[in-house]
This record gives C-alpha cells, structure tokens and sequence, in this order.
C-alpha cells in the first residue's frame, strides 16, 4: 500500500475539528492523536523494487511484503 496523503489529511482535521470544541487545554492529547496519526502514515509505506538484486541471471523485483514497526 502506498503512503496515503489523503487519509492523514482527512485525520489531522478531525483531530484540529475535534481540539476546537475542548474547552480545557488538551495539547497533550493533540500531540498523542498527531503521532499516531503520522505513526499510521508511515507505517503505511510499501516500497517497490526494481534493481540491484539478482537470482541466477534474472534481476529481482518486486514489493517488500514487510510492516514497519
């Protein structure tokens, strides 16, 4: 899967929408709910390969199969 620009927009404007409406200083929760929101966003990433590995005598592609962590 790909990096999705669109969702972690989406999300940090329900976070900002949602902090507007507390009446008590909420930073810390602000802060928690934007990491885990960028956190999600990379953990996201799916990385495609093309080069630099080969078996036998053709080159190796393809997409890592891996979660970031």
């Amino acid at each position: 899967m790909a990096l999705n620009k669109i969702a972690l927009k989406t999300e940090i404007k329900s976070i900002l929408d949602d902090m507007k409406q507390r009446n008590e200083d909420a930073t810390d929760e602000f802060a928690t709910r934007l990491s885990n929101a960028i956190d999600d966003y990379v953990k996201g990433i799916q990385i495609t390969y093309t080069t630099g590995l080969t078996a036998s005598t053709f080159p190796v592609v393809g997409v890592f199969q891996y979660t970031v962590s």
